[in-house]
């Protein structure tokens, strides 16, 4: 399998961890979506990040969509996603706000470093800022003091990771004592440590 995708992207980022977790042996292609278009272009013509590509050639897209496939492949002890249902319903819920904290940083990143500055639209990042901060409250608040490395803790924490690295200006660390915890915790963990924020 090739990983098509930087790893400044949480949602590349998410895939390069879990892939490692689950045990599957991939290649990683450190491919931009901005600098390197055209090449990205020719493995997938969408240029979206993460790209997978399977042994077969088939080409997924879509952090959660991977992950699900690649879910259902994985043995019971390698799973990241309870089976249970009520369990799972909460995981996916934390997995849920931590992909909205993904997508607000995103938006917040891009509208400082695609839009010039005279065209930024100050109500537009008042409103992301206010999302991606109830989303990161309310992770705050129903994130358990799990010990388990499973994919609501791991994508809880690359989000986390990410949000520090790239508008730590709106998200202010010391409001959010459990998830700085966590992250702090993951990021010293092999996988992480193998695939770190470029």
């Amino acid at each position: 399998m090739k990983l098509i995708g930087m790893l400044d992207s949480p949602y590349v980022r998410r895939v390069a961890i879990s892939l490692d977790l689950y045990g599957v042996v991939f290649e990683h292609q450190s491919l931009s979506v901005f600098s390197t278009f055209n090449e990205f272009s020719q493995i997938n013509p969408v240029v979206k990040a993460p790209t997978l590509v399977l042994d077969d050639g088939t080409v997924l897209m879509d952090s959660s969509l991977i992950l699900d496939y690649l879910e259902t492949l994985a043995p019971a002890d390698k799973k990241l996603l309870p089976q249970a249902p009520a369990t799972r319903a909460h995981d996916l819920q934390l997995l849920g706000l931590a992909l909205a904290a993904c997508e607000k940083s995103v938006q917040i990143v891009y509208e400082h470093n695609l839009r010039p500055a005279e065209k930024l639209h100050a109500p537009w990042l008042d409103r992301i800022s206010g999302q991606l901060l109830a989303a990161y409250s309310l992770l705050e608040k129903q994130l358990d003091d799990r010990e388990a490395l499973d994919q609501a803790t791991l994508t809880a924490a690359v989000a986390w990771s990410f949000s520090q690295y790239t508008v730590a200006s709106v998200v202010k660390a010391e409001a959010f004592p459990k998830l700085k915890r966590l992250a702090e915790r993951l990021e010293q963990h092999p996988a992480f440590k193998k695939y770190p924020i470029e």
